[in-house]
């Protein structure tokens, strides 16, 4: 029955990216993660059907500039989603604070401006260890992986739902 929500489980998506124009946007600053982070989007893509000739990777500064780069492609009409990478590591002083706060407010006010869904897989985390720990290789847990099923769902659900 539609509406019924006495389930006990949620059902798992269809992710079906067959067609879709993704955009990459991955920080330069602390790369040595970013590049971790970048495979498992290829993994992620590959394994919803995205074909790689349909991925666009752009390479920004650091984790503050992806909002924007993420507008510019949200806004060029040449993709249907976004994914952002980045690394942000805490340290000593209030930075952490700004740059992944802004960070993610500005992904998120990106998508809902735009219509155009963006996933934040940028990290932000303590220490290195963490950062290791949440862009494992195959089999293992990648944020940049979670990141491509989001867009991929989303996107679905976008266009289900009219808009795009």
């Amino acid at each position: 029955m539609a509406g019924d929500h006495r389930s006990t489980a949620a059902p798992e998506p269809v992710l079906d990216g067959v067609g879709l124009r993704v955009a990459v946007l991955a920080a330069r600053w602390n790369s040595e993660i970013t590049l971790r982070l970048l495979d498992g989007v290829r993994r992620g893509l590959d394994d919803a059907g995205v074909a790689d000739g349909d991925v666009t990777i752009e390479w920004v500064p650091g984790a503050f500039e992806l909002p924007l780069g993420a507008k510019a492609w949200a806004e060029s009409g040449r993709v249907d989603a976004v994914i952002c990478l980045g690394c942000v590591i805490r340290g000593e002083t209030t930075h952490y604070e700004s740059v992944a706060g802004e960070c993610a407010a500005g992904i998120q006010r990106v998508q809902l401006d735009t219509g155009v869904p963006v996933a934040f897989s940028a990290l932000t985390v303590e220490n290195l260890d963490q950062a290791v720990a949440r862009s494992e290789g195959p089999g293992g847990h990648n944020v940049g992986e979670d990141g491509a099923r989001v867009v991929v769902e989303m996107a679905g659900l976008v266009r289900r739902a009219g808009g795009g």
